[in-house]
């Protein structure tokens, strides 16, 4: 674990970025965690790529995209937290009641799982939503089928929340979970 760094990526590392994404969207249980498939990732230019890498890059304030470092270079794992401001509309439709931190793109390489380097990427992400990005809040959505990450982040110290999104053209939903700054330990 001490061979692996925990660290916000850097503005130009969009292709390594592009890479793990892609590495994700190709999990088999890609369609339970993210909203894009494989396919409309890959058709999409560099200058797509390369601006959202921008936004999530260290030193940003209204994201953060952390990765997992292994010691040969190689990124492993990653997620963002996004910012989200009290007013603002999320992209399910739901208002934003309160400044929060919202994860996303949650992923780790398979031969990496079950070791505790997610635990050690959810710290980060958790320490730069409290202390850079102010927040007392950090939510992630799920969805009601994906039981593995449930399990995981219930055990990171997240609830649900009883807010439930429904998909659309499905009967499927995702279910909100929270953890609250004070509760954190």
């Amino acid at each position: 674990m001490s061979s692996f760094v925990i660290r916000s990526v850097r503005a130009d590392e969009w292709r390594a970025a592009k890479e793990l994404r892609l590495a994700a969207l190709q999990d088999p249980v890609a369609h339970l965690a993210f909203l894009e498939t494989y396919e409309e990732a890959v058709g999409r230019p560099d200058s797509f790529w390369q601006e959202r890498v921008q936004r999530g890059a260290e030193g940003q304030t209204g994201a953060q995209q952390i990765i997992a470092e292994g010691p040969d270079g190689e990124w492993v794992g990653g997620l963002v937290v996004l910012v989200e401001e009290p007013g603002a509309v999320d992209w399910a439709g739901l208002l934003v009641e309160e400044k929060q931190g919202h994860i996303v793109g949650v992923f780790m390489l398979p031969e990496h799982r079950g070791c505790g380097l997610t635990d050690v990427l959810f710290d980060a992400a958790l320490e730069w939503a409290w202390e850079a990005a102010g927040v007392e809040r950090v939510r992630l959505i799920v969805h009601q089928d994906n039981a593995r990450a449930q399990r995981f982040y219930r055990r990171m110290g997240f609830v649900p929340s009883g807010v439930t999104v429904p998909l659309s053209g499905s009967d499927d939903s995702e279910l909100e979970f929270v953890l609250e700054r004070e509760l954190h330990p």
